[in-house]
């Protein structure tokens, strides 16, 4: 019984309770009642998945120790980081704002790459990341809350009205948060999570057995 019921899967769309079957490399599963994707068979999933992430991590890095961008007035230029704009929406008391673009664009865009480095570093190494349960439930509740591209539109927004006024300089992070939503996106479609749990599974299985 425990075994047949480790081999049922439940449609995120409509529940319907099927069985979990193997796929051929490309394929997918669809569900019977409602012709939702259940799950994908992608080659090398978490070999891609953790390319990008940890290349979106260094990106990541460098988007916030470096400006978003400069503005020159009359030779003298200022640059910001995306911490110090935080910092002054704080200070300017709209404390919201800045309390959602720190969440949004710094705080869930780092839990999610430091939860999937997490999980797939080891399991690339053959081990078992200690309370993997846990952190693939907080990378469900974490990735809609990061919004790199949103900001980018914000930035980008801001930029052309200020550039009326000012000359406005792009800096090197703002570069990086293009390339960070490229690799967010990236990783987040070579991600398969029905693949890691599989392989955490099994890989758990071994080490119980053992």
């Amino acid at each position: 019984m425990t075994d047949r019921t480790a081999q049922l899967i439940a449609c995120h769309e409509c529940d319907l309770l099927q069985r979990d079957i193997q796929l051929n490399p490309g394929c997918y599963a669809s569900c019977p009642r409602c012709g939702a994707v259940l799950y994908r068979n992608a080659t090398d999933s978490v070999d891609r998945t953790l390319a990008y992430n940890l290349a979106a991590a260094m990106v990541f890095i460098g988007a916030n120790v470096f400006p978003i961008f400069s503005i020159e007035v009359q030779g003298d230029r200022s640059a910001i980081t995306l911490f110090e704009a935080v910092l002054s929406l704080w200070d300017q008391g709209m404390r919201s704002i800045s309390l959602l673009v720190f969440l949004t664009a710094m705080a869930a865009p780092a839990a999610e790459l430091i939860s999937i480095t997490y999980l797939l570093l080891p399991l690339k190494l053959g081990k078992v990341p200690p309370s993997y349960p846990l952190f693939m439930r907080v990378l469900q509740f974490i990735e809609p809350w990061c919004m790199v591209e949103v900001l980018m539109l914000g930035v980008l927004v801001s930029l052309v009205k200020l550039t009326n006024n000012f000359r406005v300089i792009p800096g090197m992070a703002l570069w990086s948060f293009a390339v960070l939503t490229l690799l967010l996106a990236a990783a987040a479609a070579s991600f398969n999570a029905h693949d890691v749990w599989a392989q955490l599974d099994a890989k758990w299985k071994e080490r119980v057995s053992s």
